[in-house]
């Protein structure tokens, strides 16, 4: 399982989701360009000492990481996906891909993707954060493929009722 972030153009999210990977053990993929300087203080800040955890792979661009064959189905996670992430049936190879906070994913990537998942939402709420969206899929994911996480997922609801 992998978080592909397109074009990230906030740092602060860009480094929270370092800090998630790190926690979860997932490799984080960043298509380029970023909205951001690489080093950028509110990247680390938000990452704090847990982006130096992460297994972080940068790529300079779409075609760059096209051409590098990733493997595994790319899943976008979109407010306009055809299919709730928690219908959906994630497998341990898949690539998670979210789009920039400003304007989504392009129609072209769009269109290079498996499968489009959604975030249910009340009526005329937009979107949630870049960071909590990767999060709440990226859990499901998991929950779903990883053994130990689903056992360690369900001891903890089990432990909060």
């Amino acid at each position: 399982m992998r978080l592909v972030l397109y074009q990230p153009d906030i740092p602060q999210n860009t480094g929270t989701l370092m800090r998630l990977a790190a926690c979860w053990g997932v490799t984080l993929e960043i298509i380029g360009p970023c909205g951001f300087v690489w080093d950028d203080r509110k990247l680390r800040r938000a990452g704090m000492d847990y982006g130096e955890r992460a297994t972080v792979s940068p790529f300079d661009s779409w075609d760059v990481y096209q051409a590098s064959s990733p493997g595994g189905r790319l899943i976008a996670v979109e407010t306009s996906g055809a299919v709730s992430y928690a219908a959906f049936g994630f497998r341990p190879d898949d690539r998670l891909l979210l789009g920039p906070e400003s304007a989504g994913l392009p129609g072209a990537v769009l269109a290079e993707a498996a499968a489009c998942v959604r975030i249910p939402m009340l009526p005329g709420m937009r979107s949630l954060n870049v960071a909590l969206a990767a999060a709440v899929v990226l859990g499901e994911a998991l929950r779903q493929t990883r053994p130990d996480w689903r056992d360690a997922f369900t001891a903890t609801i089990d432990a909060v009722i």
